[in-house]
């Protein structure tokens, strides 16, 4: 049986190695655009859905799995800031709030299709200018939803965190996804 990721995020990669499964990459041809009147959750299970579809269409007898995330602070998405200013300034809005991460998973084989999404939720410390600026600074958390990095340096901005598991935060939430295999007949240990 054929696993394939359809991810290009390293992170993703990263974290489905650690269920020693073999698989390989392939990035999905999907727009990542939010319709309009999206609700975030609707936004990441579409995308999740689209992109393990995409990737299958090419893959008919594969399971692929697709994944998206988007990090939310009230009412505002947050995207990958891209640059330092832009992290700079979504930590500062974000400072002393909760964040939900929620992140959108399928699994698609041959007759079989899940899909769920799992949240994972933040709550950042207050943090002054200074606090932010040496963050950004030493972690570069540039292509990170939300602008800070759990599994790094961004640990230290946080007050608390709650959710059913933490990979989640990082992207691809493991236990939903190791029930979902297991549901499809992968043999996990």
């Amino acid at each position: 049986m054929e696993l394939i990721l359809a991810s290009s995020s390293p992170y993703r990669r990263q974290l489905l190695e650690r269920l020693q499964l073999p698989f390989r990459v392939e990035k999905p041809q999907v727009d990542e655009s939010a319709r309009a009147q999206e609700e975030p959750r609707d936004l990441v299970v579409r995308l999740a859905e689209q992109k393990a579809i995409q990737v299958a269409s090419g893959n008919p007898q594969a399971w692929v799995i697709g994944a998206d995330q988007v990090a939310v602070c009230g009412q505002d998405i947050l995207g990958k800031p891209g640059t330092p200013e832009k992290a700079r300034s979504q930590l500062a809005r974000m400072q002393g709030q909760r964040i939900d991460f929620l992140n959108g998973l399928t699994l698609v084989g041959p007759g079989f299709r899940r899909t769920r999404c799992e949240p994972y939720s933040v709550w950042l410390r207050p943090l002054d200018e200074q606090s932010i600026a040496r963050y950004v600074e030493a972690d570069q958390p540039m292509d990170c939803a939300g602008s800070f990095r759990s599994e790094g340096l961004g640990i230290s901005l946080v007050e608390r965190m709650a959710g059913e598991d933490p990979n989640a935060l990082m992207g691809l939430p493991l236990v939903a996804l190791c029930e979902m295999l297991r549901e499809a007949g992968w043999r996990l240990p």
